[in-house]
């Protein structure tokens, strides 16, 4: 099997996963935290609407710089599903464009110039995208469970539904 046809595979089964907690998002609590340094529900919760879109950043550039300008805040839950809905779909379509050869080949993190990371692509896409990505909606599911939001099967049945995700 390919790598490009396992991600495309784990692309969807996580985009599920991360759409049924996007959804539970409540509206009006943007800016709620549960502690001074945490961050708050709204940027987490775009953080995980946007992150399944990353792969296109990985795939088509040679690196990013996260110092570059900021998206504009999604604070509905429908923006957030919509903004997933639209990385996933690009994501898959850089996937099904290209090969195994070119996820071998090295990619670059930055901040603000500086490398902070340089990796294979494919390691990028693991490690950056979707390790990342259940690390995030893991913290989200807290945030949703604090603000009183049915928390969603992900891996398994939750404390509020009785099915495997």
């Amino acid at each position: 099997m390919k790598l490009t046809e396992l991600f495309l595979a784990e692309l969807e089964e996580e985009a599920a996963a991360t759409r049924r907690a996007l959804e539970r998002v409540p509206e009006g609590r943007y800016d709620w935290k549960p502690h001074e340094k945490s961050m708050t529900l709204g940027y987490l919760a775009e953080t995980v609407a946007r992150m399944p879109g990353w792969p296109v950043f990985i795939i088509n550039q040679d690196e990013l710089d996260l110092a570059g300008p900021k998206p504009q805040p999604l604070r509905t839950a429908r923006e957030l599903v919509q903004a997933l809905d639209e990385g996933v779909a690009a994501s898959r379509e850089a996937l099904a464009k290209t090969n195994d050869e070119h996820l071998l080949k090295p990619w670059r993190l930055l901040v603000a110039g500086r490398v902070v990371s340089e990796e294979a692509r494919y390691h990028a896409l693991r490690h950056g995208v979707f390790n990342h990505l259940a690390h995030h909606r893991g913290q989200l599911t807290v945030y949703l469970r604090l603000n009183e939001a049915a928390v969603p099967s992900i891996y398994g049945p939750s404390a509020d539904e009785n099915t495997f995700g």
